[in-house]
């Protein structure tokens, strides 16, 4: 591999700030299966589907328009800037942000803490961790500010192997679950799935209606275009319009969409199929389906 340019010392290919991003984006599958099953329980397979058609056809046309807008990490946030000048557009910018805050420490928190569930409910955790899950998370919570605090460079060089690894064990899970899935039943899910929504139109209106709780995540969209500037362009580069690092944008929110359906799609059916309705609402489903299907 060549040697970056000068100009471009401090940024990095494109794959590896997706797995900074995925911190984000990714983080949210070790949760939303089990959340899908109490959210939309039968209809979560469709709902899950519907979420990745959202994602490729709203979500990735729109912020591969911002990153092309906006190449230098304002995100939305830059466009509104331009769109709505004055005190107007600051307020609404205000607001944004706020919202984006709210939501950037939500999923800090959800993720940690539902990584201490996961840590505490492995039947191979050390029993001297159980009744600690508050510490736990707290522990994470900080341990991830401090990666942070030391830099993108060291954030990156974590994020990398940790998303790898983490995308690797999900996908290892659910390949495994392949053999143990059988036509029955998926034909007996369809039936029962049927049995509660008997008309199309119903079956529709459900599963819009329980799309919204299970949208979590999306936000690694827009940490996508907001680390801009750290992925690595060409040389050529205008610094107004640096058409390799929009291309390189362009990859990685692509990847992101991709990556996301595949682990949505064949968690929701693998869990749905899988794992006893009886169980859907227990401590050892909620919020860790693929994990409950791992250990079983």
């Amino acid at each position: 591999m060549s040697a970056p340019h000068p100009k471009e010392e401090g940024r990095y290919p494109w794959w590896q700030v997706l797995s900074l991003t995925g911190l984000d984006l990714f983080s949210s599958l070790g949760y939303q299966p089990g959340i899908a099953l109490l959210a939309a329980g039968l209809l979560s397979p469709l709902a899950n589907l519907a979420l990745v058609l959202f994602a490729f056809l709203g979500v990735y046309p729109v912020y591969r328009r911002v990153a092309e807008e906006s190449p230098h990490g304002e995100g939305s946030i830059g466009l509104l800037t331009r769109l709505l000048p004055g005190w107007r557009g600051k307020v609404v910018v205000l607001v944004v942000l706020g919202f984006m805050a709210t939501d950037f420490m939500i999923t800090i928190t959800l993720s940690a803490a539902d990584a201490a569930v996961h840590l505490l409910g492995n039947p191979l955790a050390p029993g001297w961790l159980q009744g600690h899950q508050v510490g736990l998370t707290l522990f994470l919570v900080g341990l991830l500010g401090f990666v942070f605090f030391l830099g993108f460079r060291e954030a990156i060089g974590l994020a990398v192997p940790l998303t790898l690894g983490y995308l690797a064990l999900n996908a290892l899970t659910l390949v495994a679950a392949l053999p143990h899935l059988r036509l029955e039943d998926l034909a007996g899910w369809w039936q029962r799935l049927l049995a509660t929504q008997p008309d199309p139109l119903g079956l529709l209106l459900a599963t819009v209606l329980a799309f919204p709780k299970l949208a979590l995540g999306l936000s690694g969209y827009e940490t996508g275009v907001a680390v801009m500037p750290l992925i690595r362009g060409l040389p050529t580069d205008a610094p107004e319009r640096p058409l390799g690092r929009i291309r390189g944008t362009h990859r990685l929110l692509l990847a992101a969409a991709l990556i996301m359906g595949f682990f949505l799609v064949a968690g929701g059916f693998a869990t749905t199929l899988l794992i006893p309705q009886e169980l859907w609402q227990s401590e050892e489903v909620s919020g860790r389906a693929i994990s409950f299907l791992a250990h079983r």
